[in-house]
């Protein structure tokens, strides 16, 4: 290749994509090297049978998991990373997530960094994914120093009488906050393809279109697609990277920059990694602590499909969040968890993931329901980890503090039934998931107990970073992607003023970080 850049950015996610823009807006020359391809804007895109039926996005990966079988994962390489086909879903973690967390099978450790360090980030990174919200009636909100960039979106009428019902039984609701591009010049049309399909329109706001497009536009960005990493080389002394192999066209080369942002998934950051062992890191890269690939974590989840005689004519139902027991409740002291609205179900998307469901009986079920996802956190368990056994990516996990997650689940099915909807369906999602990844590669003061420092630096290798959910020393229980970007665009300013003595204005948001705050 003839580029050469002054920061390799390996993925092209949220954590990566967030990085590179952020660089290559303050005059940094940025190579990022994404796996995949672009994903196509084709009618496939809202297609359930092309989505579910066919996986025609779905990595062609195989990995082992804890007994050593062979499964397909549900993980995509392309431009944009997962963000392609998640539903939207951008939330703050509590402010308590940042603290030591008492569950009921143990507890969720501190964080290096404060949510007061975090809550500018958190605003500039909504900027970004023009984030819809309003949290007034969300118990567990923290605090903010700045409004949400856009309202709320408006509860279509069915969502609006589940939310009144709620409300009569004592459980608050409020607007989930969403990343679509809605608004009079928007292109967003409130369809019914968030959750699991990529926008065939370009609105809803993912790290391709929030972040790389907008990247590339600097022309400091130089995107390859199609390049897959094999591993990092380390220079005689071990204190750096100083080449990435990578496999573009069939043919190996190695890539060389002044820095090194690795943004692959919390499962394949950790895995490269551990692909770059040698004698110099004989536990793999970043890896003298050791625990690199450990704590891996991904939520506690369970979809819930609420069923009535009455027909359910919302087409955008993901409009509503519930985090009345997000900390506990007044007869449970643990914390249980948060639940969202899902995107509208339809008939063969049922059929898809139910075996023997006759597609007919899904697509009536799909009429009358009304669905939702609850999340619960899961603890971080050094022997929860990312390997590579024989060649191949294995999850060796067992899942832990779901007793609360049963018990949320069990209040959520009360709920529904209490509103209108007798029949409660429910479908964990906990077998081999790898939605909401994180914490495989931990930041930390200490270097015996972590990889990274506060800002996703390698303490063992200068000029290294890993900036996606592999950081994440606990996992709270709401979607990762805006606290990804947060911490992103923390780390970006650090980057530009520590190794290329460039300084960030941000004086006038930082000045605001505790206006509010009580």
């Amino acid at each position: 290749m003839n580029v050469q850049p002054d920061v390799i950015v390996i993925g092209s996610g949220v954590g990566g994509a967030t990085t590179a823009r952020r660089l290559a807006e303050n005059g940094v020359n940025v190579l990022m090297l994404e796996r995949g391809d672009w994903v196509a804007r084709e009618d496939q895109n809202w297609s359930v049978a092309s989505v579910f039926f066919e996986k025609r996005y779905t990595a062609h990966d195989t990995w082992l998991d804890a007994n050593g079988a062979e499964f397909r994962p549900g993980i995509y390489y392309n431009v944009g990373g997962c963000t392609k086909f998640y539903g939207g879903s951008m939330i703050r973690f509590r402010e308590r997530d940042f603290n030591a967390l008492t569950h009921k099978e143990g507890v969720a450790p501190a964080w290096p960094i404060s949510y007061a360090e975090l809550e500018p980030y958190y605003y500039q990174a909504e900027q970004m994914f023009k984030v819809h919200g309003d949290d007034t009636d969300d118990p567990s909100a923290p605090w903010r120093s700045q409004p949400y960039p856009y309202p709320g979106i408006a509860n279509e009428p069915v969502v609006a009488q589940m939310a009144s019902a709620m409300r009569g039984q004592g459980v608050r609701t409020s607007a989930l906050p969403l990343a679509v591009d809605y608004a009079p010049t928007g292109s967003c049309s409130l369809c019914k393809t968030c959750d699991g399909f990529p926008c065939k329109l370009g609105a809803k706001l993912d790290a391709e279109t929030a972040q790389v497009l907008p990247g590339l536009a600097t022309g400091k960005i130089t995107l390859q697609t199609n390049a897959r990493v094999q591993r990092l080389l380390l220079s005689d002394d071990g204190a750096r990277v100083s080449g990435v192999e990578v496999e573009i066209d069939g043919t190996l080369q190695t890539l060389t920059a002044k820095l090194v942002v690795v943004a692959c998934g919390a499962v394949n950051s950790a895995a490269l990694l551990l692909r770059s062992a040698c004698p110099a890191a004989p536990k793999g890269v970043a890896n003298r602590s050791d625990v690199v690939g450990r704590h891996y974590m991904a939520h506690n989840q369970t979809a819930l499909m609420g069923l009535s005689f009455r027909e359910n004519t919302t087409t955008f139902q993901k409009t509503l969040a519930m985090n009345e027991f997000y900390f506990g409740a007044p007869d449970y002291p643990y914390p249980l968890g948060h639940a969202q609205m899902l995107g509208k179900l339809q008939g063969g998307m049922l059929s898809a993931n139910v075996p023997f469901l006759p597609k007919a009986v899904g697509v009536s079920m799909a009429r009358h329901s009304i669905d939702w996802i609850v999340f619960s956190e899961d603890l971080p368990d050094p022997d929860n980890r990312v390997l590579i056994k024989n060649g191949k990516v294995q999850l060796d996990i067992r899942r832990n503090n779901l007793a609360p997650h049963k018990e949320l689940v069990k209040r959520m099915a009360r709920l529904l039934r209490a509103s209108g909807y007798p029949v409660v369906l429910t479908k964990p999602l906990i077998k081999h998931s790898t939605s909401h990844q994180c914490g495989t590669v931990r930041f930390g003061h200490d270097p015996k107990t972590s990889a990274l420092d506060a800002y996703c630096r390698s303490h063992d290798h200068a000029n290294l970073f890993v900036i996606d959910a592999s950081f994440m020393p606990s996992s709270a229980a709401v979607n990762p992607a805006l606290t990804i970007a947060a911490q992103a665009l923390r780390a970006a300013d650090h980057i530009l003023m520590r190794d290329f003595s460039i300084a960030v204005d941000n004086a006038n948001l930082l000045s605001t970080a505790g206006a509010g705050h009580e």
